[in-house]
């Protein structure tokens, strides 16, 4: 870390990055996944369309803009970038299924259980978990050591398993229907979306050999920030967003009535704390150089979808 100097428009840089973040982490997804034509193929090609349809890989970006920040080549990250993004979809095939949120549209396309068949995505979804310990296992560069990839399995399955994302999902369940205070819901949401954004910033850090625990300590800060930003803003594009753009059912969370931010604080005082998690964030990332500015701009990114 060093302090900031000659630093360019955070935004303009993440313009520029994140189109070959999201190329590079498709490549290795391709790679990594199995042929459709390999047995069995039903599930193989359906393991294919839930996590090769269009995306916005926010999650490897953030492994590859965290990479940068500290100074590591992107072809060290591919491992843990495409572990984090299987993870992103197989809760997505999960998620979508009528036992859980009911959706039959996802990114613009048939959910997985509507193209197939809801026993077909029920594997896709523990094909993907499984294959995602694999790539942390196998496909990283062999800059990273058995220590640091030992570390990045405990980040990542924690971050996945009942004290995560499926614990918040969890928590998302129970609550429908039910009247949340502010700390109720953020705790659900650090659960639910934010341990999987704050584990994709871990994995990027933990890739470099020469990490301090300070510098952890910062970027776990930005991390827990923009991960409740990033539901905040969720929440609002559901209210507000159409169908068409979201590429999903608009209106679900009203529908099911589920705990969200727009519900509890309004849009206005829901717009406004997610500006002051975004500004949480940034502060955090204040020792950290213009190699960051990656990292900054994902922070206001987060903030500006739908706009």
């Amino acid at each position: 870390m060093s302090n900031p100097s000659n630093r360019s428009n955070p935004s303009k840089v993440l313009e520029a990055r994140l189109p070959a973040c999201q190329s590079r982490v498709e490549a290795a997804l391709d790679r990594l996944l199995p042929t459709a034509d390999t047995l069995p193929m039903r599930l193989h090609e359906a393991m294919r369309y839930a996590v090769m349809g269009s995306g916005k890989r926010l999650r490897p970006t953030l492994v590859y803009a965290t990479g940068e920040a500290l100074g590591l080549e992107p072809e060290s990250l591919d491992g843990p970038a495409c572990a984090v993004e299987l993870i992103h979809a197989y809760s997505l095939v999960h998620d979508d299924l009528p036992c859980m949120d009911d959706d039959d549209l996802r990114r613009g396309r048939p959910t997985c259980h509507k193209a197939y068949d809801e026993a077909t995505a029920v594997l896709v979804g523990d094909a993907l978990q499984a294959l995602a310990f694999r790539a942390l296992a196998e496909e990283s560069s062999g800059t990273i050591g058995t220590e640091a990839r030992l570390k990045m399995v405990a980040s990542l399955s924690m971050a996945a398993g009942s004290r995560g994302m499926v614990g918040g999902q969890a928590l998302d369940l129970a609550a429908t229907g039910q009247t949340l205070d502010l700390a109720q819901l953020e705790d659900l949401h650090i659960h639910k979306t934010g341990a999987l954004i704050r584990s994709s910033v871990m994995l990027g850090a933990l890739a470099d050999p020469d990490h301090d625990q300070e510098g952890l300590e910062r970027l776990d800060r930005y991390a827990k920030s923009i991960g409740l930003a990033f539901q905040i803003q969720d929440d609002i594009l559901d209210v507000e967003g159409t169908t068409d753009a979201l590429g999903k059912s608009s209106g679900a969370d009203a529908r099911m009535h589920k705990a969200t931010y727009p519900a509890l604080l309004g849009l206005k005082e829901a717009r406004a704390h997610g500006r002051e998690l975004i500004d949480r964030a940034l502060a955090s990332l204040e020792p950290f150089d213009a190699r960051a500015d990656c990292l900054r701009g994902l922070a206001h990114f987060i903030m500006e979808r739908g706009k």
